[in-house]
């Protein structure tokens, strides 16, 4: 595992965390890699039922897929069903998108104003 994949994780550990905490419900721990070889994600349970672990794995897969397993554990150590665990998870989807989406600025020559390079407003 390389330090920016750890650091990387790190930071979506956190910004999940605080989304989690605002939605009123328990957080958990993430960690990376899991215990059990082989698997991409486990989720470990407390003591007495409330909150746990979600590990998850990194190496040899897209960061997205980690991201997904995460939100995934807080949608069962919360024990949510439908339609509440849908409202849940797109909420946290929507605080993770800057984890997942790579954005990139593209110049479209065809939207510039020809004389000045500003572009143009319709």
């Amino acid at each position: 595992m390389t330090t920016p994949t750890t650091t990387h994780f790190a930071s979506a550990a956190r910004v999940l965390s605080d989304a989690v905490h605002a939605a009123g419900l328990v957080v958990p721990g993430f960690r990376c890699p899991p215990r059990v070889i082989g698997v991409d994600r486990t989720v470990r349970r407390a003591p007495g039922g409330v909150g746990g672990v979600v590990a998850v794995r990194l190496t040899d897969r897209p960061f997205t897929a980690a991201v997904s397993d995460m939100i995934e554990g807080v949608v069962v150590l919360n024990n949510l069903a439908p339609p509440e665990a849908d409202r849940v998870r797109t909420l946290l989807w929507r605080s993770m998108l800057h984890f997942t989406v790579q954005l990139t600025a593209t110049t479209n020559d065809s939207h510039r104003s020809a004389d000045t390079g500003v572009p143009r407003v319709a």
